[in-house]
């Protein structure tokens, strides 16, 4: 997909040329040492689009740019990344490129940082990051003037980290069958989630869904979504944002939640306006509930059925059982 006119030609005004020179020299070249690691597959990432991004940013950073190759990669290209003592990690693509590096950087003192490449960029969005890509590209190049690292929680899901929000139930089938057909959720971005997400409905939740329960610090709920957040909001439609649980921050200490006790017809409708609105609220429909903070949480499946299960907006493959807990501080980032 190669990159929009109006996107190439702002980003060629921001010539290596016309940038202020670097005010604190940490490499020979008086800038910081920048790696950029590009989902080649991303929703709004070209091969041409990636050559402007990282001509735009050499005006002010010491740049390498690497695409990612398979699943995973991006996270061992991270850990390769703090090795070697790079100051910052640029994942340009989707959420789930961000969270694959945040795998790699986890502990590290090497800073992550994000350009939205992918359907929805909720990590970077909370980060202040903003969603058009020009925009975020001179966003990245104020940082050299205003270098402020700090660090972030993570939670952890069976061993996974994840930046913003995890999911079984519903909520992970939809994000199945939309990473399924990537050229839809490009082409269509929120519109495909939306269709995807009702027929889903229709289909496997409105007759027999799988049930589970969440065991948490206040007891044990049934139903058959459970949604954990460890930011706000949830996620975005375009520009405007959808939350679920409430109380989450990126630096709380703690996890937040919400359960969809049973999904029905008559209660669906209702519940996606009140997830759309700016007044109401998901967790005070009646068949939901809001999990207090916590720091341990685990999620079955009902006599043994299997949960699918997705992180940042990547699906995962399906579980029997998710157990969840927080990494305080363990990412460092930049924004």
């Amino acid at each position: 997909m190669d990159a929009p006119t109006h996107v190439r030609e702002r980003l060629i005004e921001r010539r290596p040329d016309d940038a202020p020179e670097a005010l604190e020299p940490l490499s020979p070249s008086g800038k910081r040492r920048m790696l950029v690691i590009v989902n080649p597959y991303a929703a709004t990432v070209s091969d041409r689009l990636r050559h402007l991004v990282v001509y735009a940013l050499q005006g002010r950073f010491e740049v390498d740019a690497v695409d990612t190759e398979a699943r995973g990669h991006a996270t061992e290209i991270c850990r390769e990344a703090a090795h070697e003592g790079y100051d910052v990690v640029v994942a340009f693509g989707g959420d789930g490129t961000v969270n694959e590096a945040a795998n790699g950087l986890l502990g590290s003192s090497t800073p992550l940082c994000s350009l939205p490449g992918g359907a929805a960029n909720v990590f970077g969005r909370l980060l202040g990051i903003p969603g058009d890509l020009v925009d975020a590209t001179e966003h990245l190049l104020g940082l050299a003037d205003d270098w402020r690292p700090r660090r972030v929680d993570l939670g952890v899901v069976n061993g996974r980290c994840f930046t913003f929000a995890s999911g079984l139930g519903l909520d992970a089938s939809v994000v199945e069958r939309v990473d399924a057909n990537p050229q839809l959720k490009a082409r269509f971005g929120p519109y495909y989630f939306t269709w995807v997400a009702i027929s889903t409905f229709v289909r496997r939740y409105l007759l027999s869904p799988p049930r589970l329960e969440v065991e948490g610090p206040e007891g044990v709920v049934h139903g058959v979504t459970a949604i954990i957040q460890n930011g706000a909001p949830f996620t975005f439609f375009k520009d405007h944002p959808i939350d679920i649980a409430e109380g989450a921050s990126l630096d709380s200490g703690t996890l937040a939640g919400a359960v969809l006790r049973r999904a029905s017809v008559v209660g669906m409708p209702f519940l996606g306006w009140r997830a759309i609105s700016r007044g109401a609220h998901v967790i005070h429909h009646r068949q939901v509930s809001g999990l207090q903070p916590f720091t341990e949480l685990t999620v079955r499946g009902l006599h043994g059925r299997e949960l699918p299960l997705q992180v940042d907006g990547d699906y995962l493959g399906e579980v029997v059982e998710a157990k969840y807990s927080i990494l305080p501080r363990a990412l460092n980032i930049v924004a």
